[in-house]
């Protein structure tokens, strides 16, 4: 490969290298062992999430080499650096859970310090477990250098009994365990078995959806979500990211160049045909506010309505995404829905193409049944689901993949913390019927927006799935299922009508019409508003008490900071 001659110039690097004044920045790249030709060439930050807190970083490092050498053999330096996670699968279920999507900030946030402190030209970023995924995208969008993101793939299945599972059936066995439907032994068998490999959450969770969001999107290159994270195909894409970088660097072809209104109906589009996580109506507004694009969880739920399920995957189906790279990966998804007329096939992606072009020689393969052709839909409309109402004025979110039953009128059984669900749940003080409310719970409550699996998966476990609703002003989990609705806006912490709810009260669910209400008078809500009073979370210091100061609402993705419509300055221009 003939390395292209690059103009610094114009490049953010130049104040680091070029001239008498970057005499003191080059003594340091000497330091490090760097050339003369090195120092010339243009400086790419190769990020990673990589660290011990799961399987799902745990193969970032390795990719993060094999996407350096394609960067070098391109006429790029790479500069790699590393940036915090915070992994679900091990904050579930306490109060660890508060950390997760602030972590999301973070990850945008160090990235962004990190390339602006060091005048770095252009961005690929490798992220695993689910926030990193948004922020590592959020971190490109804000930053608007050249950038190319690429997943660090996902788990093997593992196998129980005979059949594929996934860490979703763990938290599902600690409720069938506790209502006694479980012995101690297959618990221990299961949960040494669930997670045979490194990668991120084996089924449509929230990784997998994220993971197939960058391809539609058109941040990632065609197919590099695919493979599973122990394979060695994914070192020959993350190579091609690092080569990728350099043409997009040579074209000046930036984040919000790709991002546009249509690439985020294109995203919308994906979360809903694959029955992805509720956590997608939260991320794509973030990632939208970034580029400075109105898109709301409003905007999601429209396209989320007019999209058809088609990919049969967990929690709601049957496939792990090791079964969806096996027949082609996310492009073979992203086909079906273009021949069907549900993808904007003009949006360029980091390839240089559209993904009309992009699509060229992709085909449906018809001896499968993981994908389904737009014409034979597993259900008409997508598999995740927006509800407004007088209980939720904002939006809610449901994911309603693999329900049967699409309304659910109950009784309220409130709690003002997730500890207090879990433990009723628990102990089975919770009747078929109910409506369990958990409130308090949202960016601002918690803080921190806390998934709720482990109090899903209980009630799952119990056998009581199908027969009680959840609604929260936290979030769920990507891998849970069942009658749990998310995002409830405003939050009980600024005086939203799921705060102002009590026992007894009549909640009516319809994910058909796209309803959330409590049959309560406008008057008996405006009363109950006058007598309500602020409640105050324990974080009084620290990154959570920060969090908390500065996060907005779930309608518009709980952001922190007014994203690219408020911005006069740009990084890259500077």
């Amino acid at each position: 490969m003939t390395a292209y001659k690059f103009d610094k110039s114009k490049l953010p690097s130049r104040h680091v290298s070029v001239g008498p004044s970057s005499a003191p920045h080059r003594s340091y790249y000497y330091a490090m062992g760097m050339t003369e030709e090195e120092i010339a060439q243009p400086f790419v930050g190769v990020a990673t999430t990589w660290n011990e807190a799961a399987p799902c970083n745990i193969a970032l490092a390795r990719q993060a080499q094999a996407t350096k050498k394609g960067v070098k053999a391109a006429g790029g330096t790479p500069r790699e650096f590393t940036t915090i996670t915070v992994t679900d699968g091990i904050a579930m279920g306490h109060a660890g859970m508060k950390s997760s999507l602030v972590s999301r900030e973070v990850i945008a946030d160090s990235v962004e310090l990190t390339v602006r402190g060091h005048c770095y030209d252009a961005l690929v970023g490798l992220a695993g477990c689910d926030k990193s995924l948004p922020g590592m995208m959020m971190a490109m969008l804000r930053l608007n250098i050249p950038s190319v993101f690429m997943y660090g793939g996902s788990i093997l299945p593992g196998r129980f009994k005979g059949k594929d599972v996934t860490v979703q059936d763990v938290f599902e066995a600690v409720g069938a365990h506790a209502a006694g439907n479980m012995s101690d032994e297959d618990l221990h068998e299961l949960e040494c078995v669930a997670c045979p490999s490194a990668g991120s959450c084996g089924g449509q969770f929230t990784a997998n959806t994220m993971a197939c969001v960058s391809e539609a999107i058109g941040l990632a290159l065609p197919g590099s979500a695919g493979a599973p994270a122990p394979y060695e195909t994914r070192d020959a894409y993350a190579e091609a990211s690092g080569v990728a970088i350099m043409e997009l660097i040579k074209r000046n072809l930036r984040p919000r160049d790709i991002v546009t209104r249509k690439a985020l109906e294109n995203a919308a589009t994906v979360v809903a045909a694959s029955g992805g996580s509720t956590n997608a109506a939260l991320h794509l507004p973030a990632m939208a506010h970034e580029a400075g694009i109105e898109f709301t969880i409003h905007d999601v739920a429209e396209i989320f309505k007019r999209t058809p399920y088609i990919a049969d995957l967990k929690p709601g189906g049957r496939y792990v995404a090791k079964d969806l790279f096996e027949i082609g990966g996310v492009q073979v998804m992203l086909k079906a829905l273009y021949d069907g007329g549900f993808i904007h096939g003009d949006c360029i992606t980091v390839t240089g193409k559209t993904i009309a072009e992009n699509l060229e020689g992709v085909t449906l393969p018809t001896d499968q049944d993981v994908v389904r052709p737009t014409s034979d839909p597993i259900t008409p409309t997508g598999g995740v689901v927006g509800l407004r109402g007088n209980l939720a004025p904002q939006g809610a979110i449901v994911k309603v993949a693999g329900m049967k039953k699409l309304q659910f009128k109950g009784v309220a059984h409130c709690f003002d913390t997730e500890e207090a669900a879990f433990e009723a749940v628990k102990k089975g003080q919770y009747k078929e019927g109910e409506v369990l409310v958990i409130r308090y719970e949202g960016p601002r409550g918690g803080p921190g927006m806390r998934e709720m699996l482990a109090t899903t998966a209980a009630i799952y476990g119990q056998g009581m799935g199908d027969k009680v609703a959840l609604i929260t002003d936290g979030r769920f989990s990507g891998a849970t299922r069942g009658f749990c609705i998310g995002h409830v806006g405003p939050e009980a912490a600024v005086g939203g009508p799921i705060g102002l709810l009590k026992d007894g009260d009549i909640i009516v669910i319809d994910a058909e019409k796209g309803t959330l209400d409590v049959e309560l008078s406008d008057a008996e809500l405006e009363a109950r508003r006058k007598e309500w009073k602020p409640r105050k979370h324990e974080y009084q210091s620290g990154t959570l008490w920060k969090y908390a100061q500065t996060v907005g609402d779930a309608e518009k993705g709980a952001v922190t900071h007014p994203g690219g419509a408020a911005e006069v300055h740009s990084y890259p221009d500077q």
